[in-house]
């Protein structure tokens, strides 16, 4: 289990004791640590060098026993690293929520408003119906009534042709009788002869269509007609107006329809922009590698400049190695006591050790992340597109974790050379002053010290293009950091937006198929409507017309009542005995 830990060193009556290494916080999964309760501490192991308050991680077995130790500057940074990049992806998506809520919620609102007016249209569209079921009823009744005049009609007809048979018959009766007022000069009609008359007579009375019995249901009729009339003009009128209505609606939905088009072709520049931030993005990336490796080639150019140095030095005596030594204060080494010279060397011996393990120990740290960005890139040809997403965020944080390492491994390389300089030329000065040089075979340095002035020329200026190459690594890498935040946040923003536009586009699309709906029912209900119209025009057209016979078959009755009534009178005056003379 991996621990954050203080180096602690507690100081006795004598010197300082064995640190101690404080348990500070525990890692519980990759992105969770938790604090260590209470004070509980590890002995540091014999090669932990570190100072006292230094932060080291330490990684300890199940049995309590530390396995591995190394500073915590570098893990410390990948974690406050990788805690600002949640804490950033935690605030976008904050900010794209509180985004989608408001959407929502407008578009909850402009859904609730649009249900609301297809209601109200669909209300009305359903009352349109029922009032025009309502009218086929008043139809179907007009028609009865029509084959009720019809039928009367029928009846009339039959008694105009009784009528005209009593109208025959009566005209027979006074032919016979004017025939025989001429034979028999003025004589009287006999009883049987003025009951057969008065008989004709009367059955041309009760053969006489009464008119009001027609005019009653007609007049209904003409009032039925005239209501259904106003109906029907009414609906022509809300349909004319639900028409309106509907194509303004339409208008506003093609509106909408190439506001989508507009949006969907700003989201597709957008995005088009984005693919233009991610080449720049890589661009700059391959920029950083390519100083990366060119960092690394000088590096071990440096490491050969040293070795080549290393063992011309070697070549010298102990006398000259003092001489021409430039890291070290030669003059303080000759006169520092022999025991305390011999000290110092030994403890430069350790940290040497010390220091080499340690490269050492990252050197391979170095080779398992890349082991991990290989395994990595190999899942990621294998893997779905949802896995890939996730596999290039994991591959993204291993890379930065190998280029943090390898840029800390380049300055710790170049320090570990410094100490071998620096402990060769201390190790020389002790074995001058223990007589240890007197067998030495003498080079002259007179033909090496040329050749070791312009080695250490070489790898100054070699130390001084990897300084600036990483200069401009680090500025590119900052660069980087301000793209990559561009980049997220222009993807939230895109995200978002196609949120957005899809969720406009699917209500635009429903208003759409509501709409069609409702200009099939306005279709449906023209269809029922036309028919109606032409139905109460053809019963208006008859009830005109049963309107003029009436008004004929009046003047004809009137006619026939007053014929009737002349044939009476003279009926009764022909009956009538002659009177006799005085």
């Amino acid at each position: 289990m991996l621990y954050l830990a203080e180096v602690q060193k507690k100081t006795g009556f004598i010197g300082s004791g064995k640190p101690e290494f404080k348990l500070l916080a525990c890692q519980r999964s990759e992105h969770s640590w938790s604090a260590v309760t209470g004070d509980e501490s590890l002995t540091a192991p014999d090669d932990a060098s570190y100072n006292a308050g230094a932060l080291v991680m330490v990684e300890v077995s199940g049995s309590r026993q530390i396995q591995r130790h190394y500073e915590a500057g570098r893990t410390l940074t990948s974690i406050l690293q990788n805690f600002s990049n949640l804490s950033k992806k935690s605030k976008t998506q904050e900010e794209e929520i509180e985004q989608w809520k408001q959407s929502l919620t407008f578009q909850s609102q402009e859904l609730n408003r649009r249900e609301l007016e297809l209601e109200t249209r669909q209300e009305q569209i359903e009352q349109a119906e029922v009032d025009l079921e309502q009218l086929d009823a008043q139809r179907q009744e007009l028609e009865q009534l029509q084959q009720n005049l019809e039928q009367q009609q029928e009846a009339l007809n039959r008694k105009n042709t009784d009528l005209e048979g009593a109208w025959a018959h009566l005209n027979g009766e006074m032919r016979r009788l004017e025939e025989q007022r001429a034979e028999g000069g003025s004589a009287a009609l006999d009883s049987d002869q003025v009951a057969t008359l008065q008989g004709a007579l009367n059955r041309l009375t009760e053969a006489v269509m009464p008119i009001e019995a027609l005019r009653d249901p007609l007049t209904h009729a003409t009032d039925g007609l005239n209501y259904h009339q106003g109906l029907l003009g009414d609906y022509r009128q809300a349909l004319e107006n639900q028409r309106q209505g509907l194509e303004q609606r339409q208008q506003e939905l093609d509106q909408q329809a190439s506001q989508l088009e507009q949006r969907w072709a700003n989201w597709r520049q957008a995005e088009a922009s984005l693919v233009t931030k991610r080449e720049g993005l890589k661009l700059r990336q391959q920029e950083v590698k390519a100083h990366q490796d060119q960092i690394q080639a000088l590096s071990d150019t440096l490491q050969a400049q040293a070795n080549l140095h290393q063992k011309i030095y070697d070549l010298l005596n102990t006398t000259d190695k003092v001489r021409l030594s430039k890291k070290v204060d030669v003059a303080a080494l000759e006169a520092m006591d022999l025991d305390q010279l011999q000290t110092m060397v030994g403890d430069l011996e350790n940290d040497l050790e010390k220091m080499s393990r340690f490269v050492s120990d990252q050197e391979e740290e170095l080779t398992l992340e890349q082991q991990a960005i290989d395994e990595l890139k190999l899942r990621m040809e294998q893997a779905n597109e949802f896995e890939r997403l996730q596999l290039e965020t994991e591959l993204e944080e291993e890379q930065d974790r190998s280029q943090m390492l390898n840029e800390t491994l380049v300055g710790q390389r170049r320090n570990l050379l410094e100490r071998e300089e620096v402990l060769s030329q201390h190790q020389a000065v002790l074995r001058r002053r223990q007589g240890l040089a007197v067998e030495e075979t003498p080079v002259s340095a007179v033909d090496l010290e040329p050749l070791l002035n312009t080695i250490d020329a070489q790898r100054q200026q070699t130390t001084d293009t990897i300084q600036s190459l990483e200069t401009a690594v680090k500025q590119i890498q900052d660069e980087i950091g301000q793209f990559k935040q561009d980049i997220e946040a222009t993807e939230a923003a895109l995200a978002t937006q196609r949120t957005e536009v899809e969720a406009f586009e699917s209500d635009l699309r429903q208003q759409q198929r509501d709409l069609a709906g409702l200009v099939g029912k306005l279709a449906v209900c023209e269809e029922l409507l036309n028919p109606a119209q032409e139905s109460v025009n053809g019963l208006r057209q008859s009830l005109d017309g049963l309107a003029v016979g009436m008004t004929k078959l009046q003047e004809v009755n009137d006619y026939q009542l007053q014929a009737i009534a002349e044939l009476r009178q003279t009926v009764v005056n022909v009956g009538a005995p002659p009177v006799a003379a005085s």
